[in-house]
C-alpha cells in the first residue's frame, strides 16, 4: 500500500517549483491562479527570491503548499494513494491532494493560517528547539517542570524516536534546553519565527477556526492520518475539528508513521520540497521504502 506524505515548514528552498511552472501548462496555470489569490507574485519569491524571503511564515507556508499540491497534480494518474498524511502545514497539502478540499479553498486556508501564525509570532517572542538523544518521557517531564515555574515550553513535534521538538517562550525553551543538556541530550535551536504547536498559538487557533468552519470539506478519496491523534480520518467534520486543534497541539509524526505501517503501508512517497520526511520514516522504520515523488 502507498502512503503519500507531505512536508511542512522548513522544507523550502529557492527555486522550488520552477521546473513545474516552466514545463507543464496545467502547473503553470495553477501557480498563476495562486498569485492572483494571494495578491502578490509568490512565484517570484519561490523561484528567485532569497532564503530570507522564504523564511517568512506568511511566504513559507503557501509556497510549500503550492509546490506540494501542484506536484501531486503534475503526477496525474500516478498519484494513487491508499493513505495520506502531512507534517503540520503538510496536512493541508495532503487534504487538498486527496480531494478533501479544492485547490482555491485550501490555499485560502493556508494563507489565513500563515498570517494568523505570523501575527502570533510578532505578538510575543518565542521559539523552538530540536532535542535529540533523549526519550520522549524525559523531555516531557522537563517541559512540565519548566512550565510549572511560570514559563511556557511544551513538546511540539514528535518526529522520530530520540528526536522531539520543543516550543515555547524564548526563556522557557532556553531553560528546558539547558536542563536537557545536563541529562546528556542535545538541543538544536531552530530558525523559526515563533512557538508553533504550543499554547502561544491560541489566538491563531481561534482565528483559523472560523475560516475552517466556513470552508467546504469533502470526504477524501483515502484516509488522512491527522497530526493531533495520528489516526486515519475520512469524516469531513472530524477533519475540520482536528485541523483547528492542530495549531496548539503537538504533531504526532512518529505515531502517524507507525500507524500507517500497522495499517499496511509498504511504500512512503514524499510529495513536495526536500527529503526530511522520508528521512524520518527511515529512522522510525529502517527497512522502509521511502523516496521522493519525482
Amino acid at each position: 500500500m502507498k502512503a503519500y506524505i507531505f512536508p511542512g515548514q522548513g522544507a523550502q528552498f529557492v527555486g522550488m517549483g520552477k521546473d513545474l511552472y516552466d514545463n507543464n501548462n496545467r502547473c503553470h496555470d495553477l501557480f498563476e491562479r495562486a498569485n492572483d489569490i494571494i495578491g502578490f507574485r509568490i512565484t517570484d519569491l519561490m523561484f528567485a527570491g532569497t532564503p530570507e524571503d522564504l523564511k517568512q511564515t506568511k511566504v513559507t507556508q503557501p509556497a510549500i503548499f503550492l509546490h506540494s499540491v501542484i506536484l501531486a497534480t503534475y503526477m496525474g494518474s500516478e498519484f494513487m494513494p491508499d493513505m495520506v498524511g502531512g507534517h503540520s502545514l503538510g496536512e493541508f497539502s495532503a487534504l487538498v491532494a486527496s480531494g478533501a478540499m479544492d485547490f482555491d479553498d485550501g490555499l485560502r486556508l493556508v494563507i489565513a493560517r500563515a498570517n494568523a501564525m505570523q501575527r502570533c509570532c510578532e505578538m510575543r517572542p518565542s521559539t523552538m528547539a530540536a532535542i535529540v538523544k533523549l526519550d520522549d518521557k524525559t523531555v516531557e517531564d522537563v517541559c512540565a517542570e519548566v512550565s510549572a515555574s511560570g514559563e511556557i515550553v511544551v513538546p511540539a513535534n514528535y518526529n522520530t524516536p530520540g528526536q522531539l521538538v520543543i516550543s515555547g517562550t524564548i526563556e522557557g525553551v532556553a531553560k528546558a534546553s539547558e536542563k536537557l543538556k545536563e541529562l546528556k541530550g542535545r538541543a538544536v535551536p531552530l530558525a523559526v519565527g515563533g512557538a508553533f504547536h504550543s499554547p502561544l498559538m491560541e489566538p491563531a487557533r481561534l482565528e483559523l477556526a472560523e475560516a475552517i468552519e466556513n470552508t467546504i470539506f469533502h470526504k477524501p478519496l483515502c484516509p488522512c492520518y491527522q497530526n493531533v491523534n495520528a489516526k486515519p480520518v475520512t469524516d469531513p467534520q472530524e477533519i475540520k475539528k482536528n485541523l483547528v486543534a492542530q495549531l496548539t497541539s503537538p504533531v504526532r509524526w512518529t505515531a502517524t508513521v507507525q500507524n500507517m505501517i500497522a495499517d499496511g503501508a509498504t511504500e512512503f512517497i514524499e510529495v513536495g520540497p526536500g527529503t526530511a520526511l522520508q528521512g524520518m520514516v527511515k529512522r522510525i522504520w529502517p527497512e522502509a521504502d521511502a523516496h521522493s515523488a519525482c
